[in-house]
């Protein structure tokens, strides 16, 4: 999925949008797309367990009529309830947009934030010359993106100031318009950046402009 989020062509603009943004300062950007954050193995728990309950209780009465059994039949209930909820646990694994209907907003939220500071030092950002990496997290599955800057950028910036992109973020993936919405945001980092961390004479990119993973 996160392979054919953006096209070849998108992704070159994405990666011209994050040159444009550190020809004005030293901060090294670097956007991150993945598929999704955390498998979620309880999201296909919760909702096999509700479809397979409401299958079963409703189809119960139906399938013991046809075998002279009473209505509440235990055995009934778990013959029905057993399939349906393999069928569905299968099927909420495997399709994104069913996973995402039984995940609540706190759990994306905090999946995300957690997923975002490991890949920060999976990838990486934490070894530029003056601890100046910002990776800006976006996961599909969660539609959330998350932006971590290093400790030199932490000193001078809160992590409020980032909100602002963020949402542009979001926004734009909501409208499916993601690539426009992540080189305005790309470029809203670079102009905050740009007043603390000024390009300098020896500045080189020291990081990727963007990792799909």
């Amino acid at each position: 999925m996160a392979q054919k989020f953006f096209s070849a062509d998108e992704q070159k603009q994405i990666s011209d949008a994050v040159h444009l943004a550190e020809l004005k300062t030293s901060g090294e950007l670097v956007p991150m797309l993945v598929c999704e954050s955390h498998s979620y193995p309880l999201a296909a728990i919760r909702g096999g367990t509700l479809v397979a309950s409401i299958g079963a209780l409703l189809g119960s009465p139906m399938v013991a009529r046809q075998f002279w059994l009473e209505p509440t039949n235990v055995w009934v209930f778990l013959a029905l309830f057993v399939p349906l909820f393999l069928l569905t646990n299968v099927l909420i694994k495997i399709s994104p947009g069913l996973k995402r209907w039984f995940l609540s907003s706190s759990e994306k939220d905090e999946e995300v934030q957690n997923s975002a500071f490991a890949a920060f030092f999976t990838e990486k950002l934490y070894k530029t010359k003056d601890a100046n990496g910002i990776l800006i997290y976006i996961s599909l599955l969660e539609r959330r993106a998350w932006i971590i800057a290093d400790s030199g950028i932490n000193k001078r910036i809160p992590q409020e100031k980032w909100q602002d992109a963020v949402a542009v973020i979001t926004d734009g993936i909501r409208r499916k318009e993601q690539c426009q919405a992540l080189c305005k945001a790309i470029a809203m980092v670079g102009d905050i950046l740009e007043k603390e961390f000024p390009i300098q004479d020896d500045d080189r990119n020291e990081l990727h402009n963007l990792i799909i993973r």
